[in-house]
């Protein structure tokens, strides 16, 4: 049997963006992608997410912001970031010149502050298309969080897709009972894609003290231990809706990647191992491509929603 070459074999169309692989860079594991040209190939990777951006900049929780788990990592970050704004005039020009596909993240308190921020992302040039952090509280509400609300998820993404002309992913939070409803509302109220799973809350305590391990209280948990509970929920969500399903948590290996794919995603995000390895998302591409000749695959596209039940 003939094979394609490892490009072809990787190559991936998603919501109409072409990727050299499904391998994506998680938001916030990778910053703004600039810090990280020294220390890896910005250009062997599919794309990459900027961490998130909102209307205006903001500093963050108090520190200490991570702590390592057995098998994990938990974060509190408080999405610090610099706002659209600086970020489109002081970062973006400059990932112009990668090959990979820039996402950039959106997040707010209220639906108008996420339509804020596309419109400042739409004069923009260089962005492929958007990821709307919904695992926040919505203030308007009484800290309500979009990703646990079907009707506020459907109202904020009815809201923010007219304005976006670029594809427009929805990034779920696994914190909910089921994950379908709300994969059902966002391909409802118009996402091109949904990703997930986001970070589980979580506590770490320091017995000796008696306080929290993180500044500010509880933080997400991700990073291996995860994993099981990611991959039966993107199963689920893959098969509760038609558009595409990008696979994440836990992700530290070509195999791993293979296992979101078969679970019935089209793309995988990469994100705690970045920390450790900030060349994984190019090494997780190469070893998904070896996985694919020992399987005996001409195409990556022939492993999604294979699973066997």
């Amino acid at each position: 049997m003939l094979f394609l070459d490892k490009m072809s074999r990787l190559r991936t169309v998603l919501c109409g963006i072409e990727l050299q692989n499904p391998v994506i860079a998680a938001s916030g594991t990778y910053g703004y992608g600039l810090e990280f040209e020294r220390v890896a190939d910005l250009n062997a990777i599919g794309g990459l997410v900027v961490k998130g951006l909102s209307r205006e900049p903001m500093p963050g929780n108090p520190p200490p912001r991570l702590f390592e788990t057995e098998g994990g990592m938990l974060n509190s970050i408080g999405l610090q970031n610099i706002g659209a704004r600086a970020f489109v005039e002081e970062k973006l020009p400059a990932l112009r010149r990668f090959r990979a596909a820039i996402f950039v993240n959106v997040f707010g308190y209220e639906p108008e502050d996420y339509a804020e921020v596309i419109r400042i992302l739409e004069d923009a040039e260089g962005i492929a298309g958007y990821e709307l952090n919904v695992s926040c509280p919505n203030t308007r509400h009484g800290g309500i969080y979009f990703s646990s609300d079907p009707a506020l998820l459907d109202e904020l993404v009815s809201l923010v897709r007219p304005l976006a002309r670029r594809p427009l992913m929805v990034k779920l939070s696994p914190n909910v009972a089921r994950i379908q409803p709300l994969a059902q509302a966002a391909e409802r109220a118009g996402a091109d894609a949904i990703s997930l799973v986001n970070t589980f809350l979580s506590l770490a305590i320091d017995a000796h003290t008696r306080k929290p391990r993180i500044g500010a209280g509880f933080g997400g948990l991700s990073g291996p231990a995860i994993k099981p509970i990611a991959l039966r929920m993107v199963h689920e969500a893959a098969h509760a809706v038609r558009i595409p399903v990008v696979g994440m948590g836990g992700i530290r290996s070509g195999t791993d990647a293979a296992e979101f794919l078969i679970a019935g995603a089209s793309a995988v995000q990469v994100g705690t191992v970045n920390f450790w390895d900030p060349e994984a998302p190019g090494r997780i591409a190469r070893e998904l491509d070896d996985f694919l000749r020992q399987e005996r695959l001409n195409h990556v596209k022939e492993l999604v929603g294979t699973l066997q039940l």
